[in-house]
Order: C-alpha cells, then structure tokens, then sequence
C-alpha cells in the first residue's frame, strides 16, 4: 500500500478522468464503505470508499475509471470493459486492470 492520498488530490484526479471521459459527475463523496470500492447513483453522485485513498495508483485509477464510465454506461457491457481497458491502458500501458472485487463485492 501506498501513503494516503489526501482527499483533496483524488477530487482532483477524478475531475481530471471525468473531462477526460466525457461525463460530469454531480457529486464525489469520500466516506466509509464496508462491502465495495465506490458506487454510482443514477443521479450522477460518485461515492468512494476512503480505504481506497492509500490503495496504490492503478487501483485507484481504475476505480475512478469505473465509476466514471457508469455515468455513460449503466451496465458492464462488452463496450464499457473495452472502455475500462483502453482508459486504463493510456495511464498504465504494461499492466493488466486490477481486478476491483478484493474489497468485497466489487465497484
């Protein structure tokens, strides 16, 4: 594991992957989480678990990435883990996506 990231700088990385994607998301919480990584509301509010801030970097990214996409694409389609790869990949070109479910039930 990583130092934590202080909340601060993963609003802004966030921000940064939501104009990169495309979407705007309404709100971005930070709290405890016991079962997932993050969720999305069909209202468009991003909540993340605050474990997530001392994961290292490629998790963190993919989470964000994840959740961010769902804004787009409510379910994991074949489109939106290809989306999830390529995203990830432009940060991270030699690793595999991390698989997200090791915090429970997943994203």
């Amino acid at each position: 594991m990583e130092d934590e990231v202080p909340a601060e700088l993963f609003r802004a990385e966030v921000l940064n992957w939501a104009r990169r994607i495309g979407v705007e998301p309404r709100e971005i919480r930070i709290r405890r989480m016991s079962r997932k990584w993050a969720s999305c509301s069909i209202a468009g509010r991003l909540t993340f678990d605050q474990g997530l801030l001392r994961q290292p970097g490629p998790v963190r990214t993919a989470v964000i990435i994840h959740e961010l996409l769902h804004l787009k694409i409510p379910r994991h389609t074949k489109l939106f883990r290809a989306l999830l790869s390529a995203y990830f990949h432009e940060k991270y070109p030699e690793l595999e996506v991390p698989d997200l479910r090791q915090n429970g039930s997943g994203t």
